[in-house]
């Protein structure tokens, strides 16, 4: 069984690379804004995909306007490495864009009709 992180250690690791991400409780937490119901389902499909692979479940907050994931470790009773290395792994895919060294890839057009996941204002 996966032990516990407190919080000290957990508000650490979200100051980092998840900042995104805040904690809530024996949770972590972080909405998606997106670009209407289209995109919340491809974030939250992402997500499942990602979850079910590693076998961590996040509970899901799916509505038109964004996405919430809820990670935790309910056999430790808080927030474990695992979570944190879910929640790497989902910012990792739900935002990733590409940039100037990914080839091919040019990314969605800047119109908002193509628009699925919002940054972060």
């Amino acid at each position: 069984m996966a032990e516990a992180l407190n919080d000290a250690t957990v508000d650490a690791r979200l100051a980092g690379a998840l900042a995104a991400w805040s904690r809530d409780g024996d949770t972590i937490v972080r909405t998606y804004r997106t670009g209407g119901w289209k995109g919340s389902l491809m974030v939250a499909m992402a997500v499942g995909h990602l979850a079910e692979a590693a076998w961590h479940h996040p509970d899901l907050l799916v509505t038109y306007p964004g996405v919430e994931v809820r990670l935790t470790s309910h056999d430790a009773g808080g927030v474990t490495e695992r979570d944190l290395a879910m929640a790497a792994r989902i910012e990792g895919v739900v935002a990733w864009r590409p940039g100037a060294g990914d080839g091919p890839f040019t990314g969605t057009p800047d119109d908002p009709r193509f628009a699925y996941v919002l940054d972060d204002d």
